[in-house]
C-alpha cells in the first residue's frame, strides 16, 4: 500500500494503515526491584530504594518503569515480591535483593521464569558455580574472597598470627567463614575461634566470652548493617585489646552512628566508593565512583552516601549497558527480550562502575578484580582510606 492508495480509503481505515505502515511500537521496560528497606537490613536496603530514584527513566528510546517493593530483609517476602513481579508486574529484569539468604532464595523463580537478575547482595554462591539457574543471575558486590584477601593480607602484613571469627548464623556468615578460612590459609593464619549470632540478637555474651577467651591477635566480625555493631560493643565492654576487622557489610553512616567510639580503629575492606575523594587521581574507579557520590548527595544530602547505594547504580548501570543490545533482538514484554537482555549482560566489557569495572562473562557473573576494593579504617568516626 502507498500513500495515494491511503487518500482513497475512509479516514479511520486510512489511520490504521498508517500504524500498521510504521511498523509495532515497542512496550515499556518494566523493571522490578525488591529490597530490604524495612528489617536488620534497612540500612542497607534504604539507599537501594533511594538509588532505584535516581536511574533513567528512559533508555536507549525506551520508557522504563520501576517496580519498588520491600521484602522487610525476609526471605519468603522476597519470594513472595518476585514472584509478583514476574507474574502480575511482568518485569523483564529483577534488580535485588538486599541481603545474600534473600538472593539466594530468589534463584529459583527468576531461573524458573527465565527472566534475569541483578542481586546487590555479596555472597560469590549467588552466582557460583554458574549452572542452568544461575546463568540467570549476576550481581554488583565484591565476592567474598576478594574482601577476605583483602583482610588477610592486612593481618599478616601487621604481624597478626591467630584470629577468632564471628559471624551471621545464616548464608552470610558461613560463606564469609568458608573464604576467609581460605585466604587465611594462605597467609599463614590460624583460625581460633568460630562463633555466630542472628541478625535479630539482642546480646551475644555468650559468643563473646569464648572470643576473648581464645586469646586471639584479631577478631574478624562478618556481619553486615547496624546488626554487625553489636559483637565490638561486647568486645569493648570486655576488655579486648586486639585488632578488630568486619567486612565491607558495615560500609555504611548508620554503623557508625550505632557503634560510636566502640567502633574507633576498626579495618575493613570496603569498594572505592566509600572513600571515593580520597583516592589518587589515577585510581581506575575514582571518576565513576565520584560520579554517583555527587547525584546521590545532590538528592539525598552531603554525606549521605553508602557502598550499598552504590552496589544498586551499578546495577542500574549494567542494565542500562545492556538494554540496547537486547532491544536489537527482541521487544519488551517478550521471552526474547529477556533472553536477549541476558546474553548482552554477560557480554558487558570495561564499563566504569561505582565500585570498580566489570567485564562480565559466561563464567564470570559478576566481572569485578582487585580494582574494586581498598582498605578504609574507622578513625576519629570517619573512614579513612589505606594505601
Amino acid at each position: 500500500m502507498n500513500l495515494s492508495s491511503l487518500n482513497k480509503l475512509p479516514q479511520a481505515l486510512a489511520a490504521a494503515a498508517l500504524l500498521a505502515l510504521a511498523g509495532p511500537a515497542l512496550a515499556d521496560i518494566n523493571v522490578g526491584v525488591t529490597v530490604s528497606a524495612t528489617g536488620p537490613a534497612a540500612s542497607l536496603g534504604i539507599p537501594e530504594k533511594n538509588t532505584v530514584t535516581l536511574m533513567p527513566t528512559t533508555i536507549a528510546g525506551q520508557k522504563v518503569n520501576y517496580i519498588v517493593l520491600d521484602d522487610a530483609s525476609d526471605t519468603t517476602k522476597a519470594v513472595a515480591n518476585t514472584r509478583r513481579l514476574i507474574t502480575e508486574d511482568k518485569v523483564d529484569i529483577v534488580l535485588g535483593s538486599t541481603t545474600t539468604p534473600n538472593s539466594l532464595a530468589m534463584i529459583d523463580v527468576v531461573a524458573e521464569a527465565q527472566v534475569p537478575m541483578i542481586s546487590m547482595a555479596a555472597s560469590a554462591r549467588i552466582v557460583e558455580p554458574q549452572d542452568a539457574k544461575k546463568r540467570w543471575v549476576f550481581k554488583t558486590p565484591q565476592n567474598d574472597i576478594m574482601m577476605s584477601l583483602a583482610i588477610a593480607s592486612h593481618m599478616a602484613d601487621h604481624g597478626i598470627k591467630t584470629v577468632a571469627f564471628i559471624g551471621f548464623a545464616d548464608a552470610y556468615g558461613e560463606g564469609w567463614y568458608q573464604e576467609f578460612g581460605k585466604a587465611a590459609g594462605l597467609k599463614g593464619l590460624q583460625v581460633v575461634a568460630n562463633e555466630r549470632y542472628n541478625r535479630t540478637d539482642t546480646s551475644v555474651t555468650a559468643q563473646v566470652l569464648k572470643l576473648v577467651g581464645a586469646h586471639a591477635d584479631a577478631v574478624l566480625i562478618a556481619g553486615s548493617g547496624t546488626p554487625a555493631a553489636l559483637p565490638q560493643a561486647g568486645l569493648v565492654e570486655r576488655g579486648y585489646t586486639g585488632k578488630v576487622y568486619q567486612t565491607h557489610g558495615v560500609a555504611n553512616n548508620d554503623f557508625l552512628r550505632v557503634g560510636g567510639k566502640n567502633v574507633e580503629g576498626t579495618f575493613l575492606p570496603s569498594g572505592p566508593v566509600l572513600v571515593a575523594d580520597q583516592l589518587p587521581a589515577n585510581h581506575p574507579a575514582r571518576k565513576s565512583a565520584l560520579e554517583y557520590v555527587a547525584k546521590y548527595e545532590a538528592a539525598f544530602g552531603k554525606g549521605s552516601v553508602s557502598t550499598f547505594g552504590a552496589h544498586a547504580w551499578d546495577a542500574g548501570l549494567l542494565m542500562s549497558a545492556a538494554v540496547p543490545v537486547a532491544l536489537k533482538k527482541g521487544q519488551p514484554g517478550t521471552p526474547a527480550f529477556r533472553a536477549a537482555l541476558r546474553d548482552a549482560l554477560e557480554q558487558v566489557k570495561e564499563l566504569a562502575g561505582a565500585h570498580g569495572i566489570f567485564n562480565m562473562s559466561p563464567a564470570d557473573h559478576l566481572g569485578l578484580d582487585q580494582r574494586a576494593r581498598v582498605l578504609v579504617k574507622i578513625d576519629k568516626g570517619a573512614w579513612k582510606y589505606q594505601p
